[in-house]
């Protein structure tokens, strides 16, 4: 089998008979991971070890662990500070900040690859303009430069780890108040101001082999009517033709508020892949992943399968060791010193993107 292009989520902590039967599904390429879905480390790696079990070549598991208000593991994970305080740190120790971040994505990746995770959706490359409520400290900076060298160092680190990096959401999100995950938001800005801010840490990123991207689900009318996510104009002709994107492009959630502006789910999912999206995410609704499943059923795409086997994680550190190294040490050690400067204490579920405890 190859992988497919959908991404499901999971109700609980361990494969139901009907989860294992949906995972095998032709269509099926990758889980994505709740904080439903986590009870404790040795828990995570049966699950994850279960799900990579199920087919070959193994399904992709991936996961939201920016850190600050979006990290769905905590207990028995090193709480993670959000990407805001490394731009604190950045506009007062340029080369110190680019280590620290470098090193706290390594922390990140390592503890995901030791229990199985194949990659987290980061980082976040959104200008935080001080505009949007959905992004705020969740991106590094406001300056396009500042969040090109952060996110750079914070790819290294990962990839030091053996994972790969998401980028998202391009070409930027921060430009509007409205929050896609409960409306459509419109960003009427023209594409040289666009390009000339918020698609630099894009390019820049891509200059250095990312592997992966999340489009936006936002309108940018200046340049197409349809969603970032839909357009062809942005993934095809813009995203791949003129900036050279090689890796995969990750759909956003199918089942957000903004995606409607896609039709049906069904339609939805056929709009995001005629786009240029390789991977369908559609979460928290069970209903609508198995009608897609149905529609993608004979979906077969080589290249595709190709882009998103390279997205799995490479050979881990285990637990014992992993706490043991010098690596580890020195990553809680900058995150000792950021909390010391800047208290992060976080509310214990991210606001910004809802997950009922258990599918409909």
């Amino acid at each position: 089998m190859s992988l497919g292009p959908i991404m499901l989520d999971l109700a609980g902590t361990a494969l139901s008979a009907e989860d294992c039967e949906l995972l095998r599904h032709p269509a099926v390429g990758g889980v994505i991971l709740f904080a439903r879905n986590y009870e404790s480390p040795e828990q995570l790696t049966a699950l994850t070890a279960a799900i990579h079990a199920l087919r070959e070549p193994a399904l992709l598991i991936g996961v939201d662990q920016e850190g600050g208000r979006v990290q769905r593991f905590r207990d028995g994970f090193t709480r993670l500070p959000p990407a805001g305080r490394l731009g604190q740190l950045h506009r007062q120790r340029p080369a110190h900040a680019r280590a620290v971040c470098e090193s706290i994505a390594w922390l990140m990746a390592a503890e995901l690859r030791a229990v199985g995770v194949d990659f987290s959706f980061a980082p976040v490359l959104d200008l935080d303009r001080g505009i949007s409520r959905v992004i705020g400290d969740r991106g590094f900076a406001a300056d396009p430069q500042a969040v090109s060298e952060l996110a750079a160092s914070w790819m290294r680190g990962a990839r030091q780890a053996g994972m790969a990096s998401v980028g998202k959401h391009f070409p930027g999100h921060g430009g509007i108040e409205a929050d896609s995950h409960t409306e459509l938001p419109r960003d009427e800005r023209p594409f040289v101001d666009l390009e000339l801010e918020d698609l630099v840490p894009f390019r820049r990123l891509i200059d250095q082999g990312l592997e992966a991207m999340m489009p936006a689900h936002v309108i940018y009318p200046r340049l197409d009517a349809r969603p970032a996510g839909f357009s062809s104009i942005w993934l095809r002709d813009i995203l791949r033709q003129q900036l050279g994107f090689q890796g995969v492009i990750f759909s956003d959630d199918l089942n957000m508020e903004a995606a409607g502006a896609g039709g049906d789910h069904v339609e939805r999912a056929q709009a995001a892949a005629a786009a240029g999206c390789d991977m369908l995410l559609i979460c928290n609704n069970r209903p609508a992943a198995t009608a897609i499943l149905a529609a993608f059923r004979d979906h077969r795409d080589p290249a595709t399968s190709l882009r998103l086997l390279r997205m799995h994680g490479r050979k881990p550190l285990d637990r014992v060791r992993l706490h043991e190294s010098p690596e580890w040490r020195r990553a809680l050690g900058h995150i000792a010193a950021l909390e010391s400067h800047d208290s992060f204490e976080l509310p214990l579920d991210d606001p910004t993107t809802p997950e009922p405890r258990t599918t409909p």
